[in-house]
């Protein structure tokens, strides 16, 4: 598999996209269910895999930047409420970023992505982006009025910053038979013409198994629910997965459709993003919209079937808000290197609100044989919940994993991506037990120190025969009172 992530390669699509007159989707406008149609949004991210993740790093010295933390409030940047969920959806996760003007966003919600990509993952966030991504409050801090602010700056020797956040969970899908919704609105950064080039601002979202591997792109997906690029009024929506190049996404283009913002520019006014996953409708489809209007839309005939069980079976999605700097796709657009010295620093982009809603089909709940993250656990007693684990868990903890599907397949076998830093003499046991604390294990393993805390091995355990769905408790027992093992996921296998 090739190893750099979408937009990379500037195939022809891109050169079909004029920086002068970006085409409008033909698709049917159908208004969500999601209550947010009214609204208007832009959003943010960068198509590439991740960065170093700090959840709440200290942020880096700013006095070298080119914009105070607490600017002033954007004109038109009058913030609104999460939507009202509607008559037969759930609201599932939200942040409205309400909170101190210069505050980082919640570290309990997100993680910051640091640098120029994730450790042992590909250079400049595999795009090609320019920028570095920090956690200081001149990139990345609430306004004070309700909104993320993102913001793109330069220095006096021409280095570029700006951030990227990804939700901490990574479980966002539909349940079995139904949909999921992801929205966000957002305004774009407010910048045009030769001051615009480089800018790409994308609101998206990526498969869970990416985190930790950083080299599975496209395979696990991504669904990017808009991209601008360049200050240009049009938005982009685009799906990745299969392999790069080519595949059956035609990476790294990936399937996209654009068209201009509905009633105002997308730089001049807040507008609402929103992605659809519709397991309810037979193919099943992806859907995305603008202010509610309809402008793309995939369905499962497109894809070979294992093409699609690579994207849609594994634990779900996270999302991702980031403004790059440069890269594959607006080069591709503009079609030159960018950004240039025209372009202009200190340019936001704003984030009122995102949220995950879901509608029909079964409880929500975890696939019992696909990985199910630690730190994602339905209730958590002791133990530290890091970005991707729970950590220094001891006798007594314990964790709960509601509505874990085995379907009609016996599952025989448990497993557990665990590590130990304990001192010696010190161990315990790693017991599943079923719709219970108390109940009696199904199963268990031991486990003592396997080299340190970050020093990951997979152990299996054999397990009586189970089928159905349960809640899934996971606890911990020892006879001595000192943390004995960190767990990063665990799953089922027959």
């Amino acid at each position: 598999m090739a190893t750099t992530p979408r937009h990379l390669a500037l195939a022809a699509a891109t050169a079909l996209l004029a920086a002068t007159a970006p085409t409008t989707s033909t698709a049917a406008p159908a208004a969500p269910p999601a209550g947010s149609a009214a609204q208007s949004a832009a959003s943010p991210a960068a198509p590439a895999p991740h960065i170093a993740r700090s959840a709440a790093s200290p942020a880096a010295p700013a006095a070298h930047l080119a914009q105070p933390a607490a600017s002033p409030a954007l004109p038109g940047a009058t913030p609104a409420s999460v939507p009202p969920t509607p008559p037969g959806w759930a609201l599932r996760w939200s942040d409205d970023f309400t909170g101190p003007a210069g505050t980082p966003p919640a570290a309990n919600q997100w993680l910051v992505d640091l640098g120029h990509g994730y450790p042992g993952g590909p250079a400049n966030w595999g795009t090609g982006e320019v920028q570095e991504y920090t956690s200081s409050p001149s990139n990345l801090a609430l306004d004070g009025t309700g909104n993320l602010r993102i913001t793109a700056l330069r220095d006096a020797a021409g280095r570029w910053t700006s951030a990227r956040i990804e939700s901490r969970r990574a479980d966002f899908r539909p349940p079995a038979g139904g949909k999921v919704a992801i929205e966000s609105r957002i305004r774009l950064p407010d910048v045009s013409g030769d001051a615009a080039l480089g800018y790409w601002p994308a609101f998206w979202a990526l498969g869970a198994p990416f985190r930790g591997n950083y080299w599975n792109w496209p395979g696990i997906g991504e669904f990017d629910v808009m991209e601008n690029v360049n200050g240009l009024d049009s938005v982009w929506g685009v799906l990745h997965c299969g392999v790069n190049p080519g595949g059956p996404c035609g990476e790294a283009n990936g399937i996209g459709a654009n068209r201009p913002c509905p009633g105002t520019p997308c730089r001049s006014a807040f507008h609402t993003f929103r992605f659809e996953w519709d397991e309810s409708t037979s193919p099943a489809q992806f859907r995305w919209y603008v202010d509610g209007q309809r402008f793309h839309s995939v369905d499962r005939t497109r894809f070979d079937a294992t093409t699609w069980a690579n994207m849609t079976s594994h634990a779900g999605y996270f999302v991702l808000l980031n403004l790059a700097i440069g890269g594959a796709f607006p080069n591709g657009v503009a079609g030159r290197a960018t950004p240039t010295a025209a372009t202009a620093p200190g340019r936001s982009m704003l984030v009122d609100y995102v949220a995950v809603w879901t509608a029909g089909g079964t409880a929500a709940g975890w696939d019992a044989y696909a990985e199910i993250q630690a730190e994602q656990a339905t209730a958590r007693s002791g133990g530290v919940a890091e970005p991707t684990a729970v950590t220094r868990l001891k006798n007594g903890d314990s964790l709960r994993f509601s509505g874990v599907r085995f379907g009609s397949g016996t599952a025989r076998q448990f497993l557990a991506r665990a590590a130990s830093g304990a001192a010696a003499g010190v161990s315990g046991l790693v017991e599943v037990r079923l719709d219970s604390p108390t109940a009696t294990p199904v199963g268990s393993f031991a486990i003592a120190d396997t080299g340190g805390w970050q020093s990951w091995r997979t152990v299996p355990a054999n397990i009586t025969g189970v089928t159905g769905t349960h809640d899934v408790h996971v606890t911990f027992t020892s006879g001595q009172p000192a943390a004995f093992v960190s767990v990063d996921w665990l799953r089922f296998a027959t």
